[in-house]
């Protein structure tokens, strides 16, 4: 296989926050998608100021890893105030691009930084080369094309624009049930736009029946027990596809999630890491651990995984998930933050309780995982403890194996 289009196989993680960054550059991203103070469609994450973007850049570039910062709203008048200079101060940092959608937001930012490359969103809607094209006439370098395209019509596209313009799809996170994700549902239901950065997850509410004579009485309307969710759709899961979203020459692999946390951050990225590496280098290496692969994403927050659109249109039956709750088969432990190689002793930040007795398995960035046993750990300043049951306490665990800060430990739930 030529080596030369493992190098152009991009593997782009998702960074709500400043933790989540740093776990996803140390799992095995090589570019990291996150959101400024403002034109994002997460406002809900945490998301980074302006110092925060500067120590996000640098300590990615010293890392060999690309920043992208979304600037995806579909924007108002007021939105362009002080959007000129904002773009600017970006550019300064050193941010590797900017992910737009709106194409007066697209014309400004090639005015205020002419040198700086832009993406342009998944919410554009790209489903042809002529759109592509479009773009790349524009200026654009790389395009998001809609998550609503077949393998097939993704090829087409690749072969037509012919080198003009990279293509980035997603591979693997939570699907939006509206097309290409521009979404009126929030607005429509609780006046929070989804296409100005404030989505509510509407298409995730219970739903019932009413008759409009019969004004609050409900009629529930049963898929199972818990309810209906006929706009709950499915996650997307292409770990099992990757050879053939790599031959229609998608260059770029998106993992979404910037509401996520370090657990899934951590879990994806490496999962989809050891896959791209197994793939270039012994594809029967990478077929016999399609299962392996699987898994490991089981083990992180997920509802009920499908293909998309990829392999053809899934209908209803294909697409929308019967359920709401989440289901993971292990549980965010800690998060080591230091390691004593001389003791073997790590210093770990709980996020959910365990104790002794219990079995943990540690995450190891770009290494094997390992399990091993709790005998006994200690608080901050040393003093025994049986169990870890505070947020956020800081523990003194010996390791059987070596580890390094942000490897996570998780347990079976």
């Amino acid at each position: 296989m030529d080596k030369n289009i493992k190098n152009k196989i991009e593997l782009l993680a998702p960074a709500g926050d400043m933790e989540r960054l740093r776990v996803a550059v140390a799992h095995g991203a090589d570019a990291v998608y996150l959101g400024g103070t403002a034109l994002g469609l997460r406002a809900k994450a945490k998301n980074f100021n302006d110092e925060q973007l500067e120590e996000a850049v640098k300590h990615a570039h010293a890392h060999g890893v690309k920043i992208f910062v979304t600037a995806n709203v579909f924007a108002h008048n007021e939105d362009y105030e002080g959007m000129e200079e904002y773009f600017q101060k970006l550019y300064a940092i050193g941010v590797d691009a900017l992910i737009i959608s709106d194409p007066g937001v697209f014309s400004l930012a090639r005015q205020a930084v002419p040198e700086m490359e832009i993406h342009v969103s998944t919410q554009a809607n790209i489903v042809s080369h002529q759109s592509a094209l479009f773009w790349a006439g524009l200026g654009a370098s790389r395009v998001v094309l809609a998550r609503e395209l077949s393998l097939a019509e993704i090829k087409e596209i690749h072969t037509k624009v012919d080198g003009k313009i990279i293509l980035e799809n997603f591979v693997h996170g939570s699907m939006c049930v509206a097309y290409s994700g521009r979404c009126l549902l929030s607005a429509f239901i609780t006046h929070r736009g989804a296409n100005r950065g404030e989505c509510t997850n509407a298409c995730r509410f219970k739903y019932a029946l009413m008759e409009e004579k019969r004004v609050n009485d409900f009629y529930p309307v049963y898929e199972e027990d818990g309810g209906t969710f006929i706009l709950n759709s499915k996650d997307l899961c292409m770990v099992g596809h990757l050879p053939q979203m790599i031959d229609a020459g998608i260059a770029s692999l998106k993992i979404e999630g910037r509401m996520k946390t370090p657990f899934y951050v951590a879990t994806v990225v490496k999962t989809y890491r050891e896959a791209i590496d197994d793939y270039f280098a012994d594809p029967e290496l990478y077929e016999s651990k399609k299962d392996y692969y699987l898994n490991e994403l089981l083990k992180s927050s997920n509802r009920e995984f499908c293909t998309g659109f990829y392999l053809g249109n899934p209908g209803t039956e294909g697409q929308i998930y019967h359920d709401d709750v989440r289901g993971q088969t292990y549980n965010f432990l800690a998060i080591v933050k230091d390691y004593d190689e001389a003791t073997q002793v790590a210093t770990l930040e709980q996020r959910n309780k365990f104790a002794v007795g219990d079995e943990v398995e540690v995450l190891r960035a770009g290494r094997p995982n390992f399990a091993q046993k709790v005998v006994d750990f200690t608080d901050e300043e040393g003093n025994p403890i049986q169990s870890a049951p505070h947020a956020q306490q800081i523990l003194k665990l010996k390791m059987e194996q070596p580890v390094k800060p942000l490897d996570i430990l998780r347990g079976r739930v």
